[in-house]
């Protein structure tokens, strides 16, 4: 399924509606292209996918509200995403046809990616044990996937939507064996911190 301007505009009132309820403070700007996926010779689990051009669209915010795009992880950024996707009718594996960025969110995430693999390639090679990543979106862990390969240590993802995470092995290793589970988050306990802060005054 191509995105045509029909979808864009579709994209468009999807988000002005959106952005109208909600009274954000927010503005964007919607473009497309067409980009050729798979060229790498990897797709998300590292089996081999032959080059496909497909059209993509891309909506950049701008404006005060974009801070609440960008918290906790980008939530309510892919969370526009998702609903854009829904709007459009596009299959799951056809979402990563969609992207939405606001202040560089995605390229600071995309360097951030990076510096994980470098760090993950480190670790496997100097311990010999295998590392799971944190879960991340399907088009985090493609970006991953294609970050890992230069290494030839062998990778797989696990897990189940949201959950999904990849895990990077040693040389040699059965990917087919039950992966590590990533180890959970911590997730901060607001009440305990609002006693200290009270505490240290």
């Amino acid at each position: 399924m191509n995105i045509s301007a029909t979808e864009k505009e579709t994209v468009s009132g999807v988000l002005q509606t959106i952005i109208g309820c909600a009274g954000f403070q927010l503005s964007f700007t919607v473009s497309g292209d067409v980009v050729s996926e798979g060229s790498d010779g990897s797709g998300e689990d590292g089996a081999a996918v032959p080059s496909v051009a497909k059209d993509r669209i891309y909506v950049e915010f701008s404006g005060a509200d974009t801070p609440l795009l960008t918290a906790r992880n980008g939530e309510l950024l892919h969370a526009l995403e998702h609903i854009a996707a829904k709007a459009l009718q596009l299959e799951p594996e056809d979402h990563d046809r969609i992207s939405f960025d606001a202040d560089s969110y995605k390229a600071n995430r995309d360097r951030a990616v990076s510096r994980a693999a470098e760090e993950a390639i480190e670790v496997v090679r100097r311990t010999g044990r295998p590392y799971s990543f944190p879960p991340m979106t399907s088009r985090e862990r493609r970006l991953l996937h294609l970050a890992l390969s230069g290494s030839g240590l062998p990778t797989a993802s696990s897990g189940e939507i949201p959950r999904r995470f990849v895990v990077l092995y040693p040389e040699g290793h059965d990917v087919n064996t039950t992966p590590t589970a990533p180890a959970p988050v911590p997730v901060p306990d607001r009440a305990h911190a609002i006693r200290n802060s009270f505490r240290r005054r």
